[in-house]
């Protein structure tokens, strides 16, 4: 999973991308009984938190300052939501820091977040196996 993750950042050049989805991958496949890695958590924290960095990339534009109040907003706003994903916040220091296209970046964290759920689902199917998701909502 990971090696597709890389592998779709370099191709679409969104290489940055890739940090905050590797955490995200390992929660779902080290932790899944976490609240932190199930589907709603984990996508509706990362894309709270992409539009809370184009929403504070706006307001205040790029900066360093800019990025650590997206950061910082996503987490709330996650919180709030009960959305907790703790990797999304860097998906939101990234929009502010790096102004990607946003139809682009939502779409494609869009489809690397659903790719992350149907690889921890398809990995909890063996009886042995941790069951993945332990909630979808």
């Amino acid at each position: 999973m990971l090696l597709l993750l890389a592998a779709t950042g370099a191709v679409l050049h969104e290489p940055l991308l890739i940090p905050p989805l590797a955490a995200s991958a390992a929660l779902v496949h080290s932790t899944p009984q976490l609240p932190l890695a199930q589907p709603r958590s984990l996508i509706g924290g990362h894309l709270l938190s992409a539009l809370g960095g184009y929403l504070v990339l706006a307001c205040f534009g790029s900066s360093t300052w800019a990025a650590a109040l997206a950061g910082g907003l996503a987490l709330g706003t996650m919180m709030i939501t009960r959305t907790p994903h703790s990797p999304a916040a860097a998906t939101a220091v990234i929009v502010v820091l790096q102004s990607p296209a946003p139809l682009r970046f939502v779409t494609l964290l869009l489809t690397a977040t659903l790719l992350l759920v149907s690889a921890g689902t398809i990995a909890g199917l063996p009886k042995h196996a941790p069951r993945y998701p332990v909630y979808w909502w």
